[in-house]
């Protein structure tokens, strides 16, 4: 992803992701860029954690510390906030895409 107006767009795009898979069920960062590397994005770690710090500071995910085998494994579910975003942001996405197609 090379064009930076197109990286912007995409981020946008990866945010919404975060939150659909927080809202299902809690996920760690290295399952989040496969998971998202199977829709054709290829997000380093050093772009995902900061967007999931940014979107815990921003009051729509938490996060929760697992020890799996011996190693701290940092867990991150959408909260009700993030929640209300995903369904305006499902909606406005909707909209979106039945005037462009």
């Amino acid at each position: 992803m090379t064009d930076p107006i197109l990286r912007k767009f995409f981020l946008g795009f990866i945010q919404i992701h975060i939150l659909y898979h927080g809202n299902c069920k809690a996920f760690y960062g290295s399952w989040m860029i496969e998971e998202l590397k199977n829709h054709g994005y290829d997000i380093s770690p050093g772009t995902l954690y900061p967007l999931l710090h940014r979107l815990e500071s921003d009051g729509m995910l938490v996060k929760e510390e697992k020890i799996i085998d011996g190693k701290i494994r940092k867990y991150y579910q959408t909260t009700e906030k993030g929640t209300e975003i995903l369904h305006e942001a499902r909606r406005k996405a909707k909209e979106l895409f039945n005037e462009i197609n």
